[in-house]
């Protein structure tokens, strides 16, 4: 049985007056972004990645725009400080991107990762030791006063060691379990590293505030940033960086309100993958901004490849539902949706709107290389004419008309239902072709001619049965009118053409096709419906008409 009382409130809210944050209504910049997925990321894989897996992910991290990536924790594996030392020795490293390792605030830690980052170009030296007071009473068993002296001896020894080594290097120090200090405490921590670390315009200094294990709301959070931010020395050559995970499932609300709290940098996964529920997902935050108007210098314009790279990777899956990224994100099922979406299209079409602002659809799918037809409009028993009848107008250009475009969705639905299905646009376009599209019927026309009579239009045409011509007369007040009427006097059927219309298909000039529909009503109202194409328009409207009176002699 569940038993809350054994959980309390394990965070230490700041005073009230650290929530200036909450005037700012939006991020107005992009934040620096560091990826850790070869670190965060890898070491919260079941396998983690291969030299070459490693090597092949890289390359999409400086393709997305990266300007620091943290490449792993040398001292920890072999296969991290060989793929350290071949970046390097291989001169992958492009001259305006950092990389950063992790290290431990422990001697031997240290050195072997200064030794894997001998020559680099430009590296960060992360290195961090928990302060949370959990880990200070119950792993350490330390004073507030040993833990901070062993992150002081830790920014002495990199210090010195920056100084030894060949390479241009940079400082970041983690209180981990940031969330779990007091921020007091914190905040003498991180001041008492600065003070040994000496940042100034020309050696500037990373303070990386780790949301270890989420354990407040969001607010909360960006208050304590703010905090830090107004206190920390030295602040204007300080970096303030974020590093949340998502145990609470708020990892991207944390990221965003710390923004608007002061924070200059964020640590973060592709996907949101890390260690539990994950580090916080750059492609979600980093497309909030966009969504925002906010150009957030990252490139996730051909995202199906980021996918691709990063579940070829990492064996894992991006959920379908995931923000952006998800195969469902921007897929509209349900009838009344389709109808709004199909309508905003074309609102935004007429009036040639720049912005963007088409209901259910927050960003627009092709900015991040998805389509109209197969990411947007999705086919299955809930939806609607709207989403179909755009679906084939988008796809393959046929505009029916409104009562026609009720009557396929019927049918697409009525074949979705019973074959528990989606159906993709090929499939509807099908079904569509099946159901009304230049239908053999056993009625065929096989030549006529007009002739213009004051206001009649007079015809001389041949249908043919079973092999058998027949020739006749008839009249009307236009040509379909005039075919239409020889129709009925060679069946005997009687029936109304109630509906009719027509536009251009493909192409221009004598060389388009016309695409035709056709509604009959029966005597006792009920609409029989077809389709014709041609690039003779009067063809065309006659391969309609048999069309329809083919589905309409089917239930006669």
């Amino acid at each position: 049985m569940m038993d809350a009382t054994k959980y309390r409130v394990g965070y230490f809210p700041v005073s009230e007056k650290y929530n200036k944050w909450v005037e700012n209504d939006h991020i107005t910049k992009p934040p620096v972004w560091c990826s850790v997925d070869m670190r965060d990321g890898n070491q919260s894989l079941v396998i983690p990645m291969s030299l070459e897996e490693k090597l092949d992910y890289f390359k999409v991290l400086l393709e997305v725009g990266f300007k620091e990536i943290e490449v792993g924790f040398p001292a920890a594996s072999e296969t991290e400080y060989e793929f350290l030392r071949t970046l390097i020795e291989k001169d992958m490293i492009p001259d305006d991107v950092s990389v950063q390792v992790l290290t431990q605030c422990r001697e031997h830690i240290i050195r072997k990762t200064f030794d894997a980052c001998k020559g680099a170009p430009s590296a960060i030296i992360h290195f961090y030791n928990s302060t949370s007071v959990a880990q200070r009473e119950q792993v350490f068993k330390m004073s507030k006063e040993e833990i901070k002296q062993i992150a002081v001896d830790g920014a002495r020894l990199v210090k010195k060691l920056a100084s030894e080594y060949e390479g241009n290097f940079r400082f970041e120090y983690s209180p981990e379990s940031f969330t779990g200090t007091e921020p007091e405490y914190a905040l003498e921590v991180c001041n008492a590293v600065l003070d040994v670390l000496e940042p100034s315009e020309s050696n500037n200094v990373i303070i990386n505030l780790p949301v270890t294990v989420e354990m407040s709301m969001p607010h909360v959070y960006a208050s304590q940033v703010e905090y830090m931010s107004e206190n920390l020395k030295y602040r204007e050559f300080v970096t303030l960086s974020l590093h949340p995970h998502n145990d609470r499932g708020t990892g991207v609300a944390d990221t965003e309100l710390a923004l608007l709290a002061g924070a200059d940098r964020v640590e973060g996964t592709l996907f949101g993958n890390g260690e539990r529920t994950g580090n916080v997902d750059i492609v979600t935050l980093a497309m909030n901004m966009y969504s925002h108007g906010v150009d957030p210098k990252l490139d996730l314009s051909n995202m199906n490849r980021l996918i691709e790279k990063y579940e070829s990777c990492t064996r894992m899956h991006v959920y379908e539902r995931a923000p952006y990224a998800g195969a469902l994100v921007f897929a509209a099922f349900s009838g009344s949706h389709q109808d709004a979406i199909a309508k905003g299209m074309k609102y935004r079409s007429k009036h040639k709107q720049h912005i963007w602002n088409v209901p259910y659809i927050p960003i627009d799918p092709t900015d991040i290389g998805r389509t109209y037809d197969s990411d947007v409009i999705r086919v299955n028993s809930q939806s609607g004419k709207g989403g179909i009848g755009y679906l084939l107008e988008q796809s393959f250009g046929y505009n029916l008309p409104s009562k026609m475009r009720e009557h396929f969705s019927y049918i697409c639905k009525s074949v979705s239902d019973h074959e528990h299905k989606e159906l993709k646009p090929d499939e509807v376009f099908e079904l569509f072709t099946q159901s009304y599209l230049n239908i053999s019927s056993e009625i065929q026309v096989t030549d006529f001619d007009f002739m213009r009579e004051n206001d009649a239009v007079k015809i001389n045409i041949t249908f043919m049965r079973d092999g058998e011509e027949t020739e006749l007369e008839a009249e009307g007040n236009g040509s379909l009118n005039a075919i239409n009427n020889a129709l009925k006097a060679y069946t005997g059927k009687e029936y109304t053409l109630e509906v009719f219309t027509q536009h251009s298909l493909q192409g221009r000039g004598s060389q388009s096709v016309a695409a035709s529909y056709i509604g009959l009503m029966t005597q006792n109202g009920k609409m029989y419906w077809g389709a014709g194409t041609d690039t003779d328009v009067i063809k065309a409207s006659t391969n309609a008409l048999l069309s329809a009176f083919h589905n309409m002699l089917k239930e006669i």
